[in-house]
């Protein structure tokens, strides 16, 4: 016990083995629901449910685990709920572009993402990023992701007579709504776990009304791999052309900026961070890239920090011994697969909907009462669900910013770094949409 205390660092960081241990199982149970959601969502790409389950669990635990050793933060990692979205929805449904492409995609932008960390120009760009617009970003995936939610809970739908309205209220519908409202109870009693609990609890309505099917069992083995291990390598050859080129570098920018503004939030929580820098962020984003990498490799989506770890933070979580027991966890939980037949789709809309409301709450940093920042901040956030496009949200803002700026003679306070990307994703808009 001692030797783990002295390794982390518990008298330090004011903290003890009881209090990470509670803290690691308090940030599992708030982000357990990933397992099941992760493979929902990628699965309207046509991979594998399966192997996306088993995908998700090994990647996370890697995650944590080199998280918790390396950087000794109390900061999991699994697969990013505005990235999965944008893997399915924009890029295999959007663009047809097929998953086992995507995948490849995926695993040709985390080499870029590991080169891009081990020679420190994440942490430059990080730096030359206004956080107002880091605000937006955060706010605006998590609109994005709470719209996904919506639609697919049937609590909204297209509608001939306007763009979207109230979808139908059927039965399954219903059954969203409860979880919704259970849920937000949940949450606004500070339960620990909330998610996971409503989900739970919508679940067992589900099955008693018959609306979901019963399960034959809870526990098995872990479902293979095989239908995802090692496609990224083998279609890396299929990256031949301009638009997955494009489909590349999108999948590095909005993993970049989605990861980043993540890390600086929790980092804030926690209070690790000291005039504006924080200590050990070099080893942390070598965690969240080189999980990216083996995500792609195991079948799943870009991995990033993931902000559930908030929940355990704020029970007194300060170490990477936290994320080690969440990672021990995910170990354990990739043994409830047949789960997955219980988790559908009007299950799992409450946690994303929720989740679209702990991300939004960033916008809260933004500066609106100066418009020239205000302006990009805002065309940031609605520009992701209204294009239903995370990387044309962030591309509409980024151009704008530099224009409002110079316009209240303020372009001086623009960054070169941030003039560059602006013409970078002009640059990306005209390419994408030739």
């Amino acid at each position: 016990m001692s030797s783990i205390s002295k390794f982390f660092d518990f008298e330090n960081r004011h903290t003890n083995f009881k209090t990470e241990t509670l803290a690691g199982i308090t940030t599992f149970v708030s982000m357990v629901y990933i397992l099941f959601v992760n493979p929902n969502i990628l699965g309207a790409s046509g991979i594998d449910k399966g192997a996306v389950f088993t995908a998700t669990a090994l990647a996370s635990a890697f995650g944590c685990f080199v998280m918790g050793v390396l950087a000794n933060y109390p900061i999991a990692i699994s697969a990013s709920l505005g990235q999965n979205a944008f893997f399915a929805y924009s890029v295999c449904i959007g663009m047809k572009v097929p998953w086992e492409t995507a995948l490849a995609g995926v695993f040709a932008a985390s080499l870029i993402f590991v080169i891009l960390t081990a020679t420190k120009v994440r942490e430059r760009i990080i730096d030359a990023i206004p956080a107002d617009l880091k605000s937006a970003i955060g706010g605006g995936i998590g609109l994005f992701i709470a719209l996904i939610g919506l639609s697919e809970g049937g609590i909204v739908a297209a509608n001939k007579d306007s763009i979207i309205g109230l979808g139908h209220l059927s039965g399954t519908t219903w059954l969203t709504i409860f979880g919704l409202l259970v849920t937000l109870i949940l949450m606004s009693m500070k339960v620990p776990g909330a998610i996971f609990i409503g989900m739970v609890l919508n679940s067992i309505l589900g099955l008693f009304t018959g609306l979901i099917p019963m399960p034959h069992q809870i526990v098995s083995a872990m479902p293979s791999l095989k239908p995802t291990f090692g496609v990224a390598i083998s279609h890396i050859g299929d990256i031949n052309s301009v638009q997955l080129v494009v489909v590349v570098l999108t999948f590095l920018l909005v993993t970049f900026f989605d990861t980043a503004g993540t890390l600086v939030g929790l980092a804030e929580q926690a209070g690790f961070i000291k005039n504006n820098k924080i200590p050990n962020v070099g080893k942390a984003l070598v965690a969240d890239s080189s999980t990216m990498l083996v995500g792609s490799v195991l079948g799943t989506s870009p991995m990033g920090a993931f902000v559930e770890s908030s929940a355990g933070i704020a029970i007194g979580g300060r170490t990477g011994f936290t994320t080690i027991v969440v990672g021990i966890l995910f170990v354990l939980g990739a043994f409830f697969s047949p789960m997955l037949g219980v988790i559908t789709s009007q299950v799992t809309a409450p946690a994303l909907i929720i989740v679209g409301v702990l991300m939004a709450q960033a916008l809260k940093n933004v500066h609106w009462d100066q418009f020239e920042i205000a302006a990009p901040a805002f065309i940031t956030l609605v520009g992701m669900p209204f294009t239903y496009s995370i990387a044309d949200g962030i591309a509409l803002g980024f151009i704008t910013y530099p224009i409002t700026m110079i316009a209240a003679k303020r372009g001086k306070e623009v960054s070169p770094m941030m003039y560059a990307l602006a013409v970078i994703f002009v640059i990306f808009l005209w390419i994408l949409e030739s």
